[in-house]
């Protein structure tokens, strides 16, 4: 019932597509919008201040002298302006897929743009969905990392406090998943206030100590860095794998453009989140240079003692916000590619009965709680994490990159060598910071890629079992307009109401019609056939939902069509066939589901792990009734054996 060869053409309006979607520029003010973006967007990359820092002179790599000192800040400063402001900002937003944003919307684009080149289509899928896989890796080191950081600031109150920091820290991220259940909406309006209180403190505490050493801001200039890079290159190299800790969360900011719209995420950037962490991490450089010993922890060292309790909560409060950011995103992207045919239909459940968007997945939620747990007791410190940080979120920087570069040079038709100014220069820098994490591959960096890479097996898998699935049940099945013609030849009894027979493929004859005819020896009156297709859209309008042929004697072939970010809701669908001589009676129709049970076996096809696999996740998927949204009681299921 799921397909992903979509069409630009199928695009509706937005406004017509997106009906729960209320962080609308046509209907919230820039301020609100810019309120919810700092709250929503930036809270990972406005955590970063709580290690990074600290991580680029605890790494042993660099002495600790004045110069260096600006050297690093300058580093710094010059990554937020080249990879964020720039690369993100600036260009990266641009390309929108229908106002959505992220790496599906990317990936959506990039194989729309290349699809007279199979190939190549081809590669960039793959390459595209290992990087939404690894996103499930940086879903699992942002909250450790974060709330780690955060609650490691008791250590600076009192070494007591030591031994204390994990169990609170899993405490914390329990009490955080248990909550998802219950939905984001009443929490999430706290998101920005909150936010914005993190930013103007990382902004005050910034200044008081820029204000005892203002000669600190001249590493602004980028000589500071060109310096330092030129007398230190080797030295350079290893340590940009901690400078990009500045930088994780960027991703965030492209992925949440559907929400909040370009001008609040950069009117946001620009005025409140960028200058707030170039203040901060330019204080944390003034103290250095006043009290070196301060390395053990910047951040938590720039505050007066009697600052130190209430700036642990609020940076606990800001890493919990980050991680929420990052598990509602989880969340998000396990339905867009389930509706792109690359993982089973799991739970899901709607937490907000007029914001569509606000969804639960049970099986992401504890997954990813379970990882992350294990991360925390694995890793123990946020200075440990921070090795496996880098390397997943590096890793999806420059798989953007790629794809950027096929949007604009075959989506918008851009000149080559544009194409290449505008990527090339990105394409370098991501690929240095990507070579320098890939040093920290045996420290922990391991821990992401194992995770990206155990999720792409799986999406692999189910990608592969459905066509292998599809291309079984194709060479088996009849022709439907000829089989009802044969039907009719000699009629059986029709019983009152409408019959929907749902169907994997569009005028193939369903198991469930072959099993109703067997068995019960009856045809409704009406029978529709419908087929369900997921395009590789964020969003199809109601004026392009539908598609109905007549095939005869009250029967009817119908085509429902989905973006990967609508939605399914099939009896909904079929209400708009009233107008076009079909008149649906809720209480007088059923659906009929076939309930394909697979059965591996030796030959062609997948390895006979993977066909094992694909059976017990088929086996596993949760009811196509509930994800189609049908009613309970009137859904009819039928099932039989698949061999492939």
């Amino acid at each position: 019932m799921q397909g992903h060869n979509g069409a630009p053409s199928l695009n509706g309006n937005r406004a017509a597509q997106a009906p729960g979607t209320t962080l609308s520029a046509s209907k919230s003010s820039l301020s609100a919008l810019t309120l919810g973006a700092i709250g929503v967007v930036y809270g990972d990359i406005g955590t970063s201040v709580l290690y990074a820092l600290k991580e680029v002179f605890g790494s042993g790599h660099v002495p600790f002298t004045p110069d260096n000192v600006y050297g690093i800040l300058s580093m710094i400063f010059w990554t937020l302006t080249v990879i964020v402001s720039l690369k993100y900002v600036i260009l990266v937003l641009r390309a929108d897929n229908e106002g959505e944003g992220g790496l599906v919307a990317m990936l959506a684009l990039a194989s729309q743009a290349v699809k007279d080149r199979p190939a190549l289509r081809h590669v960039l899928l793959n390459v595209g969905i290992f990087g939404t896989c690894l996103f499930y890796g940086d879903g699992v080191i942002t909250p450790a990392i974060s709330v780690l950081g955060a609650v490691e600031g008791l250590e600076i109150i009192s070494p007591k406090f030591v031994k204390y920091v994990v169990p609170i820290t899993l405490v914390i991220l329990f009490c955080l998943f248990w909550v998802q259940k219950r939905g984001t909406g009443g929490i999430g309006k706290f998101f920005g206030p909150i936010t914005v209180l993190w930013f103007a403190v990382l902004a005050a505490l910034g200044v008081a100590h820029i204000a005892a050493n203002p000669h600190i801001l001249v590493a602004l200039n980028p000589y500071y860095a060109l310096t330092f890079v030129w007398e230190n290159p080797g030295v350079t190299f290893i340590l940009l794998g901690a400078v990009v800790l500045c930088v994780t969360g960027a991703e965030a900011l492209y992925a949440d453009l559907g929400h909040f719209g370009k001008k609040p995420i950069r009117v946001a950037w620009f005025f409140v989140v960028m200058p707030s962490l170039t203040l901060n991490y330019f204080g944390q450089g003034a103290l250095l240079l006043s009290n070196p010993a301060a390395v053990k922890n910047p951040f938590y060292m720039m505050a007066p003692d009697w600052m130190l309790l209430p700036l642990v909560v609020l940076a606990t409060m800001a890493a919990v916000i980050a991680s929420q950011a990052l598990i509602t995103g989880a969340f998000s992207v396990t339905k867009q590619v389930i509706q792109l045919g690359y993982l089973p239909r799991l739970n899901l459940v709607h937490t907000s009965a007029r914001e569509a968007g606000q969804i639960y997945i049970p099986f992401v939620n504890w997954g990813l709680f379970a990882a992350i747990v294990l991360a925390v007791v694995m890793f123990k410190s946020s200075s440990n994490l921070a090795a496996a940080y880098g390397i997943a979120v590096c890793t999806d920087m420059l798989i953007t990159t790629i794809l950027t570069f096929y949007v604009i040079r075959y989506g918008w038709k851009y000149p080559l060598g544009l194409c290449l100014a505008a990527t090339g220069f990105f394409f370098t820098v991501d690929l240095l910071f990507w070579g320098s994490n890939l040093l920290k591959l045996f420290d922990g960096g391991w821990f992401p890629l194992l995770i990206g890479a155990v999720v792409f097996l799986f999406m692999g898998t189910w990608k592969d079992g459905r066509a292998l699935l599809s291309s079984k049940i194709q060479a088996d099945s009849m022709d439907l307009p000829s089989f009802l013609e044969a039907v009719f030849v000699s009629p059986p009894t029709r019983v009152e109401g409408t019959a929907v027979f749902l169907t994997a493929a569009v005028g193939n004859v369903p198991n469930a019609l072959l099993h109703n005819l067997k068995h019960n020896k009856v045809l409704h009156d009406t029978n529709l056939f419908v087929t369900v297709r997921n395009h590789e859209v964020p969003w199809i309008g109601l004026d392009k939902r539908i598609e109905i042929e007549r095939l005869g004697h009250d029967c009817w072939q119908v085509l429902i069509n989905y973006g990967f970010k609508n939605d399914p809701d099939v009896p909904k669908a079929l209400q708009q066939l009233k107008g076009r001589g079909v008149a649906l009676d809720p209480m007088l129709t059923s659906y009929f589901l076939s309930r394909d049970t697979v059965v591996p076996t030796l030959g062609k096809g997948m390895a006979p792990w993977r066909e094992k696999l694909f059976a017990q996740m088929h086996h596993n998927a949760s009811s196509a009734a509930d994800f189609l949204n049908l009613p309970n009681n009137s859904v009819v299921e039928l099932g039989s054996k698949i061999e492939i």
